[in-house]
């Protein structure tokens, strides 16, 4: 692995074609470029808000700067361009997506504003809504009407669709979502409606239901459609610019976004869903997990803090869960989606005291701009950043690349005026807490991933990822009771890094009447089970997959008589279904989440899920030189370990002097391009044979640090 410096950049012999994958996080952009050889070179520039693009491209020219390349030439030589972006998820959160109408069924005018009458904070009975993304006026019913068998009882009354058209032309609405009652049965009346509007505005963005998430439940399947219109404007556009602009500039390939369920598509395959990447950045952790199982096996917990929040995934067993209950600023997004927990605990996290004399970390960020104050950058508030820099733990002075320069006075300054004098304490005691009560956070976010799903974390290795993640790993990984934390070289480029490591995936569903396992036709399940793949097939074959490149995964929805919630089972996809083996994989599943079984229960089936997945060749990096020697500190400074062990003269050492097969104990600290990270006392520390760090605890025999 080499990682470079965008300030300086040192031409090197490449083999082309190479990968790339960028992903755009709140502070800094990363790109991960892997040559044919295996080579892999790292790129990390500050983003731009509200340009995404701009971070995208600087990263671009600063990568091709660094292989003594121009734009065009670097670009031509590349095989695979692959993006995560948080575009979808910043309308959202910013509130800046598009004026949406939307067309639903009489009688169902106010479902998005009812929701599901479910409280987010269940002891506070004031606590508002987020205002809902189509106010009254613009949410406007029209007659006709399917039941729940999907027989038209009423005709579609076209004269209550043209008034509404007409309002929405005078209302300057830009898009339209189409959401009419048991549409997922019966898709006839929306595909009616979808073909008038487009003869009257075939311009105009659209979002039909039944086409995008054709689910029961009318609420999520509103929500889900009036976010997709809401964001479509936005962030297909801004994915289009970029697409064409790339091309532009020498791009030969189509570019590629990861989708929330962990795999890739292209720009005109996700153009009708944008809903689809609304957890596209954090998603790509999924195939960095994957990449990274081949050497710390396949029961990780992966804690991936950038400098706005930590994303916290799970693989057991070799699988990650997927879901589709995604709540993004109280908004339902009822789509498939890795199964992540956010919380906002990052590097530029701001700290503070609330008016009750209470210390608080987060979930405020600093963001790229004006970031930490040790940043100097005109931020003010202390972060989680100033903190380890005043503990001794961050090394004042240029950061990484040297895009910013880490000012130890300025963090000094901040946390003394906004926590310790408040406080009444110490520098030094202040920044400590800022720490302990970050990890608290960061704790609770690992615990809800597991202890709360009915796992154990202590069979599970802490993955301790992202720019921040190696900081906290052992400390994190201690009182989780984990044995191991697995510390990447690419901590600061984990999704980028795991962008490369993802395939192209098509979901599709199909929702069935309830009806038990022993009583449901398997053989109508298996007609249904071959419509969905064929469809899967065709899409990825417009990709460019097909014969072995293809692989299909099936999923049943399943409960147990009389439940309302359903629960994802994966079943075979190379023999049909049989009862006995449904129950066989519902069963062990249902344990495991609940704690018990029903052995006599009648178990019913309520939807049918295929995964297509396109697959591309996996990473395969060049192999890193084994060790020579004891490895020697670069250098000693003054670092706060822990509330017991306060200040010691801790060795630090250059992440490039470590290679495979060196040991040490300790407290010590280890710089690397894109992260840093720090070993507490008597933990050991290994270079395992893929050359990345792995923190064990207790006291075997090593070579001490110093």
């Amino acid at each position: 692995m080499e990682a470079a410096d965008s300030s300086t950049p040192q031409p090197v012999a490449h083999k082309s074609p190479w990968r790339i994958g960028v992903d755009v996080g709140g502070t800094f952009t990363d790109m991960v470029v892997v040559d044919d050889a295996g080579v892999l070179s790292v790129f990390k520039v500050p983003s731009v808000p509200g340009q995404q693009a701009e971070g995208v491209m600087a990263a671009v020219g600063a990568a091709a700067a660094a292989f003594g390349l121009g734009v065009e030439q670097f670009l031509d030589g590349c095989g695979l361009f692959i993006h995560g972006s948080t575009v979808a998820t910043n309308v959202i959160l910013e509130g800046k997506g598009a004026k949406v109408g939307l067309l639903t069924t009489e009688g169902f005018r106010d479902s998005l504003e009812i929701r599901r009458g479910i409280r987010f904070h269940q002891w506070d009975h004031r606590a508002a809504y987020t205002p809902v993304l189509v106010p009254r006026h613009l949410r406007l019913p029209i007659g006709g009407r399917i039941d729940r068998d999907g027989r038209e009882i009423e005709p579609l009354e076209r004269e209550s669709l043209h008034r509404a058209l007409a309002t929405f032309e005078a209302e300057g609405v830009e898009a339209i979502a189409v959401c009419l009652i048991n549409s997922f049965v019966n898709p006839a009346h929306e595909h009616a409606v979808a073909d008038a509007i487009r003869q009257k505005w075939p311009q105009r963005w659209l979002s039909v239901s039944a086409d995008i998430v054709p689910i029961v439940g009318e609420y999520e399947r509103t929500s889900t459609t009036v976010v997709n219109a809401y964001i479509a404007p936005r962030a297909i556009g801004y994915l289009r610019s970029l697409d064409q602009r790339l091309k532009a500039a020498g791009l030969r390939y189509p570019l590629l976004l990861l989708q929330s369920n962990g795999g890739a598509v292209s720009v005109d395959h996700v153009s009708e869903r944008p809903a689809n990447l609304v957890l596209s950045g954090p998603a790509a952790g999924v195939g960095a997990l994957n990449f990274f199982a081949k050497a710390a096996g396949d029961n990780l917990i992966s804690m991936e803090i950038g400098g706005t929040s930590c994303d916290v995934a799970l693989m057991s067993n070799g699988k990650v869960a997927v879901t589709d209950d995604v709540m993004v600023n109280q908004y339902h997004v009822a789509v498939p989606s890795v199964d992540i927990h956010s919380v906002g605990a990052g590097g530029g996290t701001i700290a503070g005291v609330d008016a009750a004399g209470m210390m608080y970390v987060g979930p405020r960020g600093a963001g790229a701009r004006p970031g930490p104050a040790c940043y100097g950058l005109g931020g003010e508030e202390p972060t989680v950043t100033d903190a380890h820099l005043v503990l001794g733990r961050l090394r004042a002075g240029p950061l990484g690349s040297g895009a910013v320069t880490l000012d130890k006075e300025r963090a000094v300054r901040a946390i003394e005026r906004h926590v310790a004098r408040p406080l009444g304490l110490g520098i030094e005691a202040a920044a400590a807490g800022i720490i302990r009560l970050l990890e608290r956070k960061l704790v609770n976010a690992v615990e809800h991933m597991s202890v709360q799903r009915g796992l154990d974390p202590r069979r599970f290795t802490l993955v301790a990822a992202g720019g921040a993640g190696p900081l906290h790993g052992s400390a994190i990984g201690r009182m989780i009771g984990c044995r191991t934390v697995y510390m990447p070289r690419l901590a600061g480029a984990f999704c980028a890094l795991g962008l490369l490591h993802s395939n192209l995936r098509q979901d599709y569903v199909a929702v069935v009447r309830p009806d038990s396992i022993d009583s449901l036709s398997m053989a109508a399940l298996e007609t249904r089970f071959a419509e969905l793949e064929q469809r899967a097939r065709s899409a990825l074959l417009l990709e460019g997959f097909s014969g072995d490149s293809v692989r299909i995964e099936r999923v049943l929805d399943l409960r147990y008589r009389g439940q309302q919630w359903s629960i994802q089972v994966a079943i075979p996809a190379d023999r049909a279904p049989e009862p006995g083996l449904v129950r066989r994989a519902f069963e062990p599943e249902y344990r495991r989440q609940f704690g018990h079984i029903q052995p006599d229960g009648v178990v019913d089936v309520t939807a049918l899920r295929v995964a297509g997945i396109g697959l591309l060749p996996p990473l395969r990096p060049a192999p890193a030189p084994s060790a020579r020697g004891t490895p020697k500190p670069m250098g000693t400074r003054q670092v706060y370990i822990d509330d017991k062990n306060l200040w010691c003269e801790t060795p630090v050492f250059d992440g490039d002097a470590l290679r495979p097969g060196h040991r040490l104990v300790g407290p010590l600290i280890v710089e690397e391009p894109t992260t840093t990270a720090f070993i507490g006392v008597g933990e050991q520390l290994e270079v395992d044979a893929a050359d990345n760090l792995v923190v064990r605890f207790g006291a075997p025999e090593a070579i001490h640090g110093a």
